[in-house]
């Protein structure tokens, strides 16, 4: 995939990160690829650190209005949490050094933890710009945790899916037991596939509406996903990072809230001059283009 004026080298700090591949292949869209395919871009704590870092600069990012995420290889979007690496050290691995630890304390610390693994992978749902996953191979676990925090999701006829934490003897806490039930409004499915660990299928996925589209190959489904991204920085980028601001804002909150925030937040972005943009070229039968943000 090609590059387009790399935004990168033209800023104090390029976008240099361990395990990580940020591209700009089009005109305001940049493509993040979680780069350690030798180990099914599975996830060490350097990677959701970095994970964290990255969205929360593209957020702000004024050459940026759309992200296609993506993984790296053949085989897998992300086998999730590198569990070998994570028995080895952290919260699962074994602390003790032969003493009585203070329950109240450790539990402190892992309650830190997992808050600022979930902040690093939240930085994907926080980010002022939509973000399209791609998905292919072995999408399991923490993969399906990033994927959730994305805004419109695709796969390849191959990609395979399942949140494994029972199987390793947990409950799944990093999102998806939060968020797949919204997703999919279908909390019977929910609970069957995190409850039993089992595989299930895109065409599963696509069912309950996990997918917007299921494409037969990997490349198809980035492809797919670069499509929807170019089309999203094509739009005005106050629309859109509005439509994404009042869709998560209501998502959780009573309608009547919802609407009073919307009311609220278009009172000052509808005076934009993207408005009046947007409506000339429609008179003028010509492609609109607007300001960075």
């Amino acid at each position: 995939m090609g590059s387009f004026k790399d935004p990168s080298k033209s800023s104090k700090e390029p976008y240099s990160y361990e395990y990580f591949n940020v591209t700009f292949p089009s005109e305001y869209v940049a493509h993040v690829e979680i780069n350690r395919p030798e180990k099914l871009n599975a996830f060490i704590e350097v990677m959701w650190l970095n994970l964290g870092a990255i969205f929360t600069r593209l957020s702000h990012d004024p050459n940026v209005r759309a992200v296609l995420l993506t993984g790296a290889g053949p085989r897998a979007f992300t086998a999730g949490l590198d569990v070998q690496a994570a028995s080895q050290s952290g919260v699962l691995g074994d602390s003790s050094d032969g003493s009585e630890q203070d329950i109240a304390r450790k539990s402190l610390y892992i309650k830190r933890h997992i808050e600022e693994f979930q902040a690093c992978v939240t930085a994907i749902e926080k980010c002022e710009k939509p973000v399209v996953a791609a998905m292919h191979g072995h999408t399991y676990g923490l993969g399906l945790d990033i994927a959730l925090c994305a805004d419109m999701r695709v796969a390849a006829a191959t990609t395979s899916f399942s949140i494994k934490e029972v199987d390793i003897g947990i409950a799944a806490d990093i999102g998806v037991l939060t968020r797949l039930p919204k997703v999919t409004g279908h909390a019977s499915f929910a609970k069957e596939i995190a409850l039993t660990a089992r595989m299930f299928t895109p065409a599963e996925a696509l069912n309950a509406g996990l997918l917007s589209y299921v494409l037969p190959t990997k490349d198809e489904a980035v492809a797919k996903g670069l499509e929807l991204c170019k089309l999203v920085a094509s739009k005005s980028p106050v629309a859109v990072v509005g439509t994404k601001e009042l869709v998560n804002y209501s998502r959780d909150r009573p309608t009547e809230e919802g609407l009073k925030y919307t009311s609220v937040w278009n009172m000052g972005m509808i005076q934009t001059e993207d408005v009046k943009r947007a409506l000339m070229s429609g008179l003028q039968k010509r492609k609109p283009t607007f300001e960075k943000l």
